[in-house]
């Protein structure tokens, strides 16, 4: 067995500029662990920043972990089994999130807890399935988990046509909540064929004048979008913000609640996306799919570009 494989790292921190793409020591699983032969993995925005992609830690006090391996969203097949790993098989097609403070799947290769990852969407290859992990599990903690947001319904969904308020616009439907949405003109149709029974443009319309009354709000765009939120909410809702905290003041003043929250990890969220994926309920958006050696220039178009959807990195040929 070979104790090498190609792989994308950083050895200092940095931005897409200190990826190089090259030989790394292939892992070996731990307890609790398997080996996944990745076959496909997504990029996203931002996650260069993040002090957990350096560090052990989510504050960026704890260990260097450097070189580092990115992209947190994994497809791929289960090649060996670490101790003590019970209910999943070598030959297992798994997707999941990895930990944001362990190595990621830019690599042939890459080691995972056995109990975050979830049995791929049988209607998706796996390309389609390394877009779901963090966007769809997001949306799914957002409006299931902390809004409990339920049939009949109304939700407002920040950016549907991002990574996460695509999956959300779905999966509020899907729950049988009313969709409104903001995007762009560009936009419009796209997010009403996710499911949208509004759409509204932020950049022509104030979407207040718009919206009132909503039992729940998501903002995945934060600051003054956040800020005038609180108005399209009825007393008694919940707004959920995956950008920042909301005010506890202006929660107050409406009778509503603030939620802020990041996503974790999540096997049984994850399942409940499957089961919506396979009812055909719910389709990731991929943008392009590139090879591993352009993983960097990957990294790059996120800095420059506005994607619709993900941006994915197939890693294996046969994926």
């Amino acid at each position: 067995m070979t104790t090498t494989m190609r792989a994308v790292r950083a050895h200092r921190r940095g931005g897409p500029e200190q990826l190089v793409y090259e030989n790394a020591p292939r892992p070996a699983p731990g307890a609790g662990e398997v080996l996944v032969r990745v076959h496909a993995a997504a990029v996203t925005n931002g996650e260069l920043a993040w002090d957990a992609t350096w560090s052990d830690s989510f504050d960026g006090t704890g260990r260097d972990r450097t070189p580092v391996i990115p992209s947190h969203e994994v497809s791929g097949v289960v090649t060996e089994l670490g101790p003590g790993v019970t209910g999943t098989a070598v030959g297992d097609e798994v997707y999941g999130l990895i930990p944001f403070t362990r190595d990621g799947a830019a690599a042939e290769y890459v080691t995972v807890p056995a109990d975050v990852l979830a049995a791929k969407p049988s209607a998706l290859d796996h390309p389609s399935a390394a877009a779901v992990p963090l966007a769809a599990l997001t949306a799914w903690q957002a409006l299931a988990d902390h809004a409990s947001l339920s049939a009949g319904e109304s939700v407002l969904v920040h950016g549907g046509a991002g990574g996460v308020g695509s999956f959300a616009v779905q999966i509020a439907a899907a729950l049988g909540a009313r969709v409104t949405a903001t995007a762009s003109a560009r936009d419009r149709e796209f997010v009403a064929g996710l499911g949208a029974d509004q759409v509204i443009d932020y950049a022509a319309e104030r979407f207040e004048d718009h919206v009132a009354d909503v039992d729940v709000v998501l903002d995945t765009v934060g600051g003054d979008t956040l800020a005038r939120s609180w108005a399209t909410l009825r007393r008694g809702g919940t707004l959920v913000s995956i950008v920042q905290p909301p005010d506890p003041d202006d929660a107050a003043a409406r009778g509503a609640r603030g939620v802020f929250f990041v996503v974790e990890p999540d096997r049984t969220g994850l399942a409940a996306v499957t089961g919506l994926i396979d009812d055909g309920r719910l389709t990731p958006v991929v943008d392009r799919v590139v090879p591993l050696s352009d993983t960097r220039a990957a990294y790059e178009a996120l800095r420059s570009e506005h994607p619709r959807g993900k941006i994915v990195v197939r890693v294996s040929e046969d994926g």
